[in-house]
């Protein structure tokens, strides 16, 4: 199984930009985030660089440009990261959290039905596992 990268607050900024618009060039990355940040270019450009390093981001050279897009889906990202905060929470009592982030968001029909979908097949889950 592959390992997800560890993305720092600042990358996840990268990340977001090419989850959502990829492939992009560094100038299109940095023109993106200079509108949203206040960091400079050689910051962003050191990001970027960072998420090649880490395999969590690769890119394709067309002549002198390099187009950056994501090696790893967001969707794999969020869970290794919720992973992590679990870890160090040591959250022994989920519904809490779990509440608190749903209460916090506002949620769409669909998002609502497949949260309850995972429910559910964690309710079958429970109630096929033998006692120990």
């Amino acid at each position: 199984m592959k390992r997800t990268p560890k993305i720092s607050e600042a990358e996840w900024e990268v990340m977001k930009v090419l989850w959502e618009n990829s492939p992009l060039t560094a100038n299109e990355i940095v023109e993106t985030l200079s509108k949203q940040t206040r960091w400079q270019r050689e910051t962003i450009r050191t990001l970027i660089n960072r998420l090649v390093q880490k395999k969590a981001v690769a890119f394709e050279k067309e002549g002198r440009q390099h187009h950056y897009y994501p090696v790893v889906a967001e969707a794999e990202c969020v869970k290794a990261e919720t992973r992590s905060l679990l870890r160090r929470l040591r959250v022994s009592a989920i519904e809490p959290m779990l509440a608190a982030l749903v209460e916090e968001q506002r949620l769409s029909a669909e998002q609502i039905a497949r949260l309850k979908e995972i429910l559910d097949g964690k309710d079958v889950d429970a109630r096929h596992r033998k006692p120990e």
